[in-house]
């Protein structure tokens, strides 16, 4: 494991003098986590508007872990750490398009904590419960609250569906956090996903080895690993987020067979500056952690005082793509409004396009000019693909016929 600009994450002075066999026990730090002015004023001087924001009713809810907690520069307001767990006054403050089911996931769910969006995969939600919770979190509706959890009897209803539906090939857990689920009952869902014929990969979103590392035990690598093939997604958003003890959940997860990917949230104030993005991509791919989605932040309430403009986006794509490998630079997208989906959007290389040549702009502004095939013919047009055969004149081929 390359451990190169790793170290170990700081103590606060509240925790400093805790046991090392308390501190990186996962069940110390979920019962020591932290939520109210007094607790967090004694790891940070707290400004006037989180103060504000703390004592509100109805606040989303606030739970910090020790550990998370402790990556905080505690005299900073603008610490990229701080602003994305602790609230402040702005949160409480509408914005244009602003929705509570920003995704319209609730539209898409055939039955209660599944979305069937797409052909051929499915989001399985399982938990409503966090390690710790961010200020941004893009199903704040129901994520929190323990009342809204899911029981026995959703799951049973979300695998039926699945059981029935031979399209879904793909299933990705999220919540919530699942990593957060007893492993018991991670072990028992994911065995009888991968019972299903028809399911060929499980998917899984998960904040945990950012905000828990400690919970990525030896254990629940083994679990997961008798699932294959399983694909875990998880979620850094910023360099400082990355310490030796994310670095030895990476690797334990890795040495386990899965492929990790990371999805960033794009964060104005946290991480809307093409140099902390190419830095964490660096870090990141240091840790076999391949960058897959940049998002565009969520229109969900409470986050508008973190939406950054589409085109910072695209500045931040076009300062990654071809200054850094390949492998560093993830897709951007916007996950459109009322459940339109993911929208890739990049910088645009194409200038020009004819029958007979495409111009071309390099990462480096320079023009070229591509030739075109001139006879060129395919089968997938003409009907001899039976592919595709079946699906002449419908959708986006229909159009161009």
């Amino acid at each position: 494991m390359n451990s190169r600009r790793k170290t170990a994450a700081p103590r606060a002075p509240l925790w400093r003098d805790v046991p090392d066999e308390q501190w990186f026990d996962w069940r110390w730090q979920l019962s020591q986590r932290i939520n109210s002015v007094a607790e967090l004023g004694q790891v940070v001087e707290l400004t006037a508007a989180e103060t504000h924001a703390l004592r509100q009713q109805g606040l989303f809810r606030v739970d910090i872990t020790p550990y998370f907690a402790s990556l905080i520069r505690p005299n900073d307001p603008t610490c990229p750490i701080r602003r994305q767990v602790i609230p402040v006054a702005a949160e409480m403050e509408s914005f244009a398009g602003m929705m509570s089911d920003s995704l319209g996931e609730e539209a898409d769910s055939p039955v209660r904590g599944l979305v069937h969006r797409y052909p051929d995969r499915v989001l399985m939600l399982v938990t409503t419960q966090c390690a710790s919770y961010c200020r941004y979190c893009t199903r704040s509706r129901i994520v929190g609250d323990p009342t809204h959890n899911f029981s026995q009897r959703d799951f049973e209803a979300q695998i039926a569906y699945i059981a029935s539906h031979p399209e879904v090939r793909d299933v990705l857990l999220s919540g919530g956090d699942p990593l957060i689920l007893p492993l018991k009952l991670l072990d028992s869902l994911l065995g009888r996903l991968r019972a299903i014929p028809h399911v060929e990969i499980i998917r899984m979103s998960t904040r945990l080895p950012v905000f828990l590392p400690m919970m990525v035990t030896a254990e629940l690598c083994e679990v997961l690993a008798k699932h294959h093939p399983f694909w875990l997604n998880i979620h850094v958003n910023h360099p400082q987020e990355i310490t030796a003890e994310l670095s030895a959940a990476c690797d334990r997860l890795s040495r386990a067979g899965i492929p990790l990917g990371n999805q960033s949230v794009l964060l104005a104030g946290v991480n809307d500056c093409v140099h902390v993005q190419r830095q964490l991509v660096h870090e990141l791919v240091q840790m076999r952690v391949r960058p897959y989605y940049l998002y565009q932040c969520d229109l969900v309430t409470g986050a508008g005082h973190f939406r950054t403009p589409v085109g910072k986006g695209i500045e931040i794509m076009e300062s990654l793509r071809g200054h850094t490998s390949g492998y560093a630079v993830p897709t951007f997208v916007v996950d459109g409004p009322k459940g339109e989906g993911k929208i890739p959007l990049m910088p645009n290389y194409l200038m020009s396009y004819s029958a007979h040549k495409v111009v071309l702009r390099n990462y480096e502004g320079n023009l070229t000019v591509y030739e075109e095939p001139p006879n060129y013919e395919s089968a997938c047009a003409n009907g001899s693909c039976p592919e595709c055969a079946p699906q002449l004149g419908r959708g986006v081929a229909g159009l161009m016929g």
